[in-house]
């Protein structure tokens, strides 16, 4: 079940009924299987509730380092790294994304790369990068093509690529 409902067009925020997020963190209580603490990490980032989401999100990177594949630790550290991004960490999320997104498409997971450089594309939007953040965008975009997602993963993707243009743009006009 995805909790969102749409991105904020200005922040690139997830937009997600907060009563729907809450109701399934108590659901989920203090399982700790490794997809339970991932769920919860991006539940809390959703939230706002940032101290919480970071010490458990450190926590999901040690648990898939020791007990995960490596794709578990690649998601497991770029969702940590989107909950730097939340907490103003841009240049440690932007530089541990690169490293995720190397790795994957080294590894040749499409899927994995997408979702690394559609956060550091989010890192860079956020610290003021219009240009490198559409390049990100732009490259998750083809990526997600490639992969025949779905429509809606496309229009997010190419949304986000308008919004950096846009941003673009405003910082060229002033």
């Amino acid at each position: 079940m995805s909790y969102i409902r749409g991105y904020d067009s200005e922040s690139l925020r997830e937009i997600v009924d907060e009563a729907e997020c809450r109701q399934r963190l108590e659901d989920i209580g203090q399982q700790r299987s490794l997809p339970a603490l991932l769920e919860r990490v991006w539940l809390l980032k959703v939230l706002g509730e940032l101290d919480e989401a970071i010490a458990l999100s450190e926590q999901s990177v040690r648990v898939a380092r020791m007990a995960g594949t490596r794709k578990d630790l690649l998601r497991s550290r770029i969702l940590h790294s989107s909950v730097l991004i939340e907490r103003g960490a841009y240049d440690a999320a932007d530089s541990e994304l690169s490293t995720c997104a190397e790795e994957a498409e080294g590894q040749e997971w499409p899927s994995i790369t997408a979702f690394a450089l559609s956060h550091r594309g989010r890192a860079r939007y956020d610290a003021g990068d219009a240009d490198g953040a559409r390049s990100d965008f732009k490259r998750v975009l083809f990526l997600r093509q490639e992969l025949s997602a779905p429509d809606s993963q496309l229009e997010v993707a190419m949304s986000m690529v308008e919004a950096a243009e846009r941003r673009r743009g405003a910082a060229l006009a002033s």
